[in-house]
């Protein structure tokens, strides 16, 4: 399956993640080569928000109207046969933390660099629920011989509380919420699974076993890769997928999935990021991160409206 009514947005971005629709037809992501959060125009313009350094990763409006970011403290870069790939900590890492970003001003508050005296290694993806907190993820770091554990954490957006809600994972990546924010997704970039855990309350899951088989949505087959993902209307879950069959992987409550292939003129083996815009939320917008693009197709279900 492809997507439908392709067409390019914009092109010449420093690897491209994070995209939040806004209501003026502009797209709001982060450049994680470059260092900054920045807005793409309805006509292809990038004009940069702020510049945050380090590796700004995921991104989401709060309930203020400002935009959170999680930080991973930046990348070593390659380019391999025309691609732009991420590597592994850098010599000038500037440590993980999550950041807060006035859309007016630009300016950068700092919230949160470590939880519960263990610093933030790699924030990754976020999601906030209906109350205004925020779920995130850290993916943690790796180096020439050892990589980090990751986690699940939980954070109210006045930088006041943040809590350890899972750990470890395995390099935990997108996160999301189902229509009714009862059950929480993540991603796992190299096991290639999505798991699912009941939420209970604001920060809290329900009890799961180490060997739970209700935990797992999907594992994918062969060396299919998981990136940043969105939820839709219908509970669907649309997961980029990275690797030699790079695009969306949708996958349903009950675990069914199919992959929605990038069309062969975008192709690029990191499609990371998803997110719904447009009247409808019917307009998909697709982060191609090795390529520097950002691309907009029909997606054949709205998607599902964040909290904010």
């Amino acid at each position: 399956m492809e997507l439908a009514n392709v067409r390019l947005v914009a092109s010449g971005i420093g690897f491209p993640e994070g995209p939040i629709a806004m209501p003026d037809g502009s797209v709001i992501l982060v450049e994680i080569k470059r260092g900054t959060l920045s807005r793409v125009t309805p006509d292809g313009a990038i004009e940069v928000i702020a510049d945050l350094g380090g590796g700004p990763n995921g991104a989401a409006i709060g309930p203020d109207g400002a935009v959170y970011v999680c930080n991973n403290g930046g990348f070593e870069w390659q380019e391999v046969m025309g691609f732009t790939l991420p590597g592994h900590q850098p010599v000038d890492y500037s440590g993980g933390r999550i950041e807060r970003v006035d859309l007016a001003t630009g300016d950068v508050t700092v919230l949160y660099t470590e939880c519960g005296g263990h610093p933030l290694r790699g924030p990754n993806d976020l999601v906030f629920d209906a109350g205004g907190g925020m779920w995130f993820t850290d993916h943690g770091k790796i180096r020439d011989r050892e990589r980090d554990h990751g986690g699940i954490y939980y954070a109210l957006a006045d930088g006041s509380a943040i809590t350890e809600v899972i750990f470890p994972a395995e390099a935990p990546n997108g996160i999301g919420l189902s229509p009714e924010g009862s059950t929480l997704y993540y991603a796992e970039t190299y096991t290639g699974r999505v798991y699912q855990r009941r939420v209970v309350g604001p920060g809290q899951l329900a009890p799961a076993g180490a060997v739970d088989p209700t935990v797992l949505l999907v594992g994918l087959p062969g060396a299919m890769m998981l990136d940043s993902l969105a939820v839709d209307s219908a509970g669907n879950v649309a997961v980029g997928t990275l690797g030699l069959t790079p695009g969306i992987t949708v996958i349903a409550p009950d675990g069914q999935w199919e992959l929605v292939n990038v069309p062969a003129e975008f192709f690029d083996p990191l499609v990371t990021n998803i997110c719904f815009g447009g009247p409808d939320l019917t307009t998909a917008y697709w982060t191609c991160s090795s390529t520097g693009r950002l691309i907009a197709g029909d997606w054949p279900r709205p998607g599902l409206k964040l909290e904010f």
